[in-house]
């Protein structure tokens, strides 16, 4: 079969349609297609990108990683092509109100400086953010997206990935001058470490000393529910804390904050990613114009 003659959006469609119904025959009859004909289609298209998109057992479907990465972008081209012809039949822009949960982290210090730019591109387009560093249920809270660090647990949510930070660990000038630089992850015990106040992937920093890492206790005695809070805690002298770089560059440069144990550093980095429901269709062209935009002008 030349390239010409492939129906790549048909594939797209029937491997997308197999994905969320869970097997070739539920598939095969949503599209009033045989099983064979469904298996056969996936196989081909298989074949064609050369990586097993599907490993498949008597009991369930489970998708390989280049299967997810395959479905998401399909996911997406998908709703790129409906929402093409939908344009070109009404010639309708995109509008309407957008929904945006996020932390106040992010929502001061990336967000907020991107939105005049996009306001500007979109005028139809309203948005509604809300700031918090809880993890939230989107259909619940009726947000459209929302932007979190670390991996996405929810299976019934799709994730398109912004990008990545490293952490620093900081503190205050007149925080250091009442109680000295640690020079050593053994000097930070007796230091105050601002925490946070929900579960953490990891609890704890994790700091290289002695060629390997280790994970360095917080003390309890402080805490708080976000970033930011976090953040100004440290600005007024209160601690030490370990933040994403993006949140504590401006304050390093104009002096406010100086970093700390910089060579225990482990160079991790947090990723952030753009999370919305995939279920039910293309999405609204007001959400997909949001998240494109994102991810071609977020930069950490």
């Amino acid at each position: 079969m030349s390239r010409q003659d492939i129906n790549r959006s048909g594939e797209m469609e029937v491997f997308v349609s197999v994905v969320e119904r869970g097997g070739f025959s539920a598939a095969a009859a949503a599209r009033r297609m045989t099983p064979s004909a469904v298996s056969k289609l996936v196989a081909r298209l298989e074949t064609r990108l050369g990586a097993r998109l599907i490993n498949r057992s008597t009991r369930r479907l489970q998708l390989t990683p280049e299967g997810c990465a395959f479905y998401e972008r399909s996911i997406a081209i998908l709703a790129d092509i409906a929402e093409a012809e939908r344009q070109a039949s009404t010639g309708e822009q995109a509008s309407g109100r957008i929904r945006i949960n996020t932390s106040g982290s992010f929502g001061n210090h990336m967000l907020a400086p991107l939105l005049p730019a996009f306001m500007a591109l979109h005028p139809a387009i309203t948005l509604d953010i809300s700031h918090t560093d809880r993890i939230v249920d989107l259909m619940e809270e009726r947000a459209d997206v929302a932007i979190r660090a670390g991996p996405l647990k929810n299976s019934s949510l799709i994730a398109r990935k912004l990008g990545a930070t490293g952490k620093i660990i900081v503190a205050s000038p007149d925080y250091l001058s009442r109680h000295g630089e640690p020079r050593s992850t053994a000097d930070l015990r007796r230091h105050c470490r601002i925490g946070f106040s929900y579960a953490r992937a990891i609890e704890g920093w994790p700091l290289r000393d002695g060629g390997e890492t280790v994970t360095i206790p917080i003390t309890p005695g402080l805490q708080v529910g976000d970033g930011e809070a976090m953040r100004h805690l440290v600005l007024s002298g209160a601690g030490l804390a370990r933040l994403a770089a993006f949140t504590v560059r401006a304050d390093i440069d104009a002096g406010r904050l100086v970093p700390v144990l910089e060579e225990a550093n482990p160079g991790d980095l947090e990723e952030f990613y753009a999370v919305y429901m995939g279920q039910g269709g293309p999405l609204p062209a007001r959400v997909r114009t949001l998240l494109d935009f994102l991810v071609s002008h977020v930069r950490f």
